[in-house]
């Protein structure tokens, strides 16, 4: 499956890159406002994934918290119950000495 990813993945990169270079060579500006325009769009491109990025940072530190609260929550309820077990054994072990 993550060979047919890969595949897709470097399909896709050849298209944008054979779009991208024949969009310049049909442009129908000139070369300085084309470059002007290019290099203003990578900057917002550029942004966007950052902006995308940070998102997806601060998501995942919400479910790793999360997770963190989660994982509390069942360490106490196996504590209460490995200390009720604990109680229940000494109970019957005092009735039976």
């Amino acid at each position: 499956m993550s060979e047919a990813i890969g595949s897709r993945a470097s399909y896709l990169l050849l298209g944008l890159g054979i779009g991208g270079a024949l969009g310049i060579l049909f442009a129908p500006r000139a070369g300085r406002v084309t470059r002007k325009h290019l290099a203003r769009k990578a900057e917002e491109g550029k942004e966007y994934a950052q902006d995308k990025a940070r998102e997806l940072r601060r998501q995942a530190e919400k479910l790793v918290e999360r997770g963190k609260e989660v994982a509390a929550r069942q360490k106490e309820s196996i504590s209460e119950a490995v200390d009720a077990g604990r109680d229940a054994y000494e109970r019957l072990k005092s009735k039976v000495l």
